[in-house]
């Protein structure tokens, strides 16, 4: 599905990855591990082409999507959930969610799709997004980016300052989108336990190189620990 070689990539003349490479398997969930500054976010910025690689390929179904345009790259499948739980504040829940539905083919089917997925915001559709708890505007940013029918979701930081009890759904909700034919999921975590429970297979970064990758699983968390220590 998505397979990278040699990345280098940063910003200014500041080089944070060094010749990543890394793959995600067929229909499955990925986790990209690491401390803050280890150049997970520089790598899917890259990835999704809002950051210009300077050495290395990005091929996503084969196709190498270097130097297609980021909306290019959403209409190949991909759809980026950055960190933050970022929304549109002043709007509601359902505006956010019909900014990306309006216009699509299946836009009605597809926002109540996603809604199915996070059944929670179904009573929170006129409720202003800035008001959300953050759990609920992850949630939020989720089901929007589901709407673009993706083939590869990537989710940056996705339990970031999220209450526990929601980190749970946040979990099944991504093994339930990795069970969907056709989908995959690229999970970049510094929450180790959560990543290895809910991903097939992993990657560590340390310092803009992959440091160690394997099986996911909760028994590799002490080959993750001991990676992430270099």
């Amino acid at each position: 599905m998505l397979e990278v070689k040699e990345l280098k990539a940063g910003y200014g003349r500041t080089e944070v990855l060094h010749g990543v490479s890394l793959t995600i398997p067929d229909e499955s969930v990925a986790a990209v591990l690491g401390h803050n500054g280890a150049g997970k976010t520089t790598l899917v910025r890259a990835v999704v082409g809002i950051i210009k690689p300077t050495a290395g390929s990005i091929l996503f179904n084969g196709e190498d999507i270097s130097r297609l345009r980021p909306h290019q790259r959403v209409a190949r499948g991909l759809a980026y959930v950055p960190q933050g739980q970022q929304s549109f504040g002043p709007l509601t829940t359902l505006e956010n969610l019909r900014l990306v539905a309006d216009g699509r083919r299946r836009g009605a089917a597809l926002l109540d799709e996603a809604l199915d997925m996070f059944p929670a915001l179904k009573p929170l559709l006129s409720r202003r997004a800035g008001l959300l708890s953050g759990g609920q505007r992850q949630q939020l940013a989720i089901a929007r980016a589901l709407i673009t029918e993706p083939s590869l979701l990537i989710l940056d930081e996705p339990t970031e300052g999220i209450q526990p009890n929601v980190v749970a759904e946040i979990e099944q909700t991504i093994m339930k989108l990795a069970a969907r034919p056709g989908m995959h999921v690229l999970l970049v975590e510094q929450h180790i336990g959560f990543a290895l429970q809910a991903a097939h297979a992993y990657s560590v970064l340390a310092a803009g190189r992959v440091s160690s990758s394997g099986d996911g699983g909760t028994g590799a968390a002490e080959s993750v620990r001991s990676a992430m220590l270099i």
